[in-house]
């Protein structure tokens, strides 16, 4: 137990100043003295013993009556452990600009507000912690913390299964653990919402698998420089948010992972870059099975690595011409519409000339072949009003179905193509019987046929003989009436004949498939 007796200056200066919740400031108010950076250099005037702090914390200093106790610290060094491990603290805790020795342990500890800004620290072990308020560390350099039982890699912020009933200020931090998990908050509860904009930097991977975010996550601008040991940047498996903004200039030099992620209004990455793990050897963003409401994937520029949308499930998704990676999977990407830039607003990627190529092209960036693309892509142009455009998007589904067929299958369905474009161009049927009636028309009119009988039947008639030959149902009384002495014409007779019979089997099988489709 601490004595009065026993307290350095700055200390007793600390323990009178708690009781009133009055700030202590250790600062010299020189620029050069004041730099945290170098705080390990500053002497006993600017010292204060961690177990102070916890002594004052656990209450070694009741309040006085009247008064809110508050430890209220800056410029600082603070020397020893700051171990508050599963303890039950009823005081906010301010510390600005400090220098700390060694790390900070919450482990289990149920804490009011935490404030920890424009300081050095090695490490924060926080897990299964209980925040009354605000946790704030804007600023502050934190660096990384041994493995552990809950850490088996190397951590600087350990926030798992932790619950914190107000916010999370990140902005301007740097966090550190280089090749380990710079924040490791698997299961994290917030009830407000984390930001981490104005300049927050991570080297490790930032975790939060299963997070709970009803507040959001912002991370406009955020620098995520290095992957952790698996090759991703941030990891928000299964995690609940409001919104996800990652945006303007937001940066991860690794996978970014949202998979089976719930976002109850936005995900964007406008203007962000995603530049996946070193080399092109990873995705991007792995999004499957990911929920939101609007989904923002307008770019900066192109991601280096694929992205991953199976599964996904948005109600608009925004994008741009130029943005996808080479690789895209979509098999399985549900979307309501489909919004692009148009002028100085967003509207309906629809009614362009190019609309169906591009998207067409944007579908062919799924590796292998897969129908749901197509019909999902064909459902929002119907929606949309534009039925032929998802008429084309359909056939271009049939053309590269037919690439993994056998042979004949290839060569039949090269057949329904050409005839009735797989029954989503039945106009060609007709331009088929009007050219083959020209060329039987004209052929069997240069020759003078033999009748079956004499002077019984119809007069013949060139026109009527060739739609007598292609019409296989039913007959005009000419096929049967009259025969070719001449083997090219008699040839030519059974060749219409053969045609007839094909387009009308392309005709039906073509139509059928797309009712059945539709």
């Amino acid at each position: 137990m601490l004595s009065y007796d026993e307290l350095a200056p700055p200390e007793r200066e600390l323990w009178d100043a708690f009781p009133e919740g009055r700030h202590v400031d250790l600062r010299a108010g020189v620029p050069e003295d004041d730099r945290v950076a170098e705080g390990g250099r500053w002497g006993p005037e600017r010292t204060v013993r961690a177990a102070v702090i916890v002594a004052l914390l656990l209450g070694a200093n009741t309040a006085q009556p009247g008064a809110v106790a508050c430890l209220r610290l800056a410029g600082a060094r603070i020397s020893g452990h700051l171990n508050l491990a599963g303890a039950q603290i009823t005081y906010a805790l301010w510390l600005e600009d400090c220098w700390f020795e060694e790390s900070v342990n919450l482990l289990g500890a149920s804490t009011q507000t935490l404030v920890i800004t424009g300081s050095h620290v090695p490490g924060i072990e926080a897990y299964a912690a209980r925040i009354e308020g605000t946790l704030d560390l804007r600023r502050s350099v934190v660096q990384s913390l041994a493995s552990s039982p809950f850490n088996h890699v190397s951590t600087a912020l350990s926030l798992s299964d932790a619950r914190v009933a107000g916010g999370m200020l990140l902005n301007g931090a740097e966090i550190s653990a280089p090749g380990g998990w710079a924040v490791a908050a698997g299961g994290l509860v917030m009830e407000g919402g984390v930001t981490c904009n104005g300049g927050f930097v991570a080297r490790g991977e930032v975790r939060l698998p299963g997070a709970q975010l009803p507040g959001g996550l912002f991370m406009q601008g955020a620098q995520l420089l290095s992957p952790g040991p698996r090759g991703t940047a941030l990891a928000l498996d299964n995690a609940a948010g409001s919104t996800l903004d990652f945006s303007a200039g937001f940066t991860a030099n690794g996978t970014v992972r949202v998979r089976g992620a719930r976002v109850s209004n936005n995900l964007t990455f406008e203007g962000a870059v995603l530049n996946g793990p070193s080399g092109g050897r990873g995705a991007s963003l792995a999004a499957p099975l990911m929920q939101a409401v609007d989904f923002d994937f307008t770019l900066a520029e192109p991601p280096s690595g694929w992205v991953d949308l199976r599964g996904a499930q948005v109600s608009n998704l925004y994008d741009s011409d130029h943005i996808w990676p080479e690789v895209v999977e979509l098999d399985g990407f549900v979307y309501g519409s489909i919004k692009m830039d148009m002028g100085r607003e967003r509207r309906e990627a629809v009614g362009r000339r190019d609309s169906v190529v591009r998207r067409l092209a944007w579908i062919r960036r799924s590796p292998g072949y897969n129908p749901q693309p197509y019909e999902q892509l064909a459902s929002w142009y119907r929606r949309a009003g534009h039925d032929d455009d998802a008429r084309r998007v359909l056939l271009a589904k049939q053309r590269h179905r037919r690439q993994t067929l056998p042979r004949a299958a290839r060569m039949w369905g090269h057949l329904l193509d050409t005839t009735v474009g797989y029954g989503y161009r039945p106009w060609l049927a007709g331009v088929w019987l009007l050219a083959l009636t020209l060329l039987g028309t004209l052929s069997f009119d240069s020759r003078s046929p033999t009748p079956v009988k004499q002077d019984e039947g119809a007069p013949f008639q060139p026109l009527v003989y060739t739609l007598d030959l292609l019409i296989p149902i039913g007959g005009l009384g000419q096929r049967t009436a009259w025969y070719w002495p001449h083997d090219g014409l008699q040839w030519l007779a059974y060749l219409l004949i053969a045609f007839g019979w094909l387009l009308t089997t392309a005709v039906i099988a073509g139509v059928t498939r797309a009712l059945q489709k539709n």
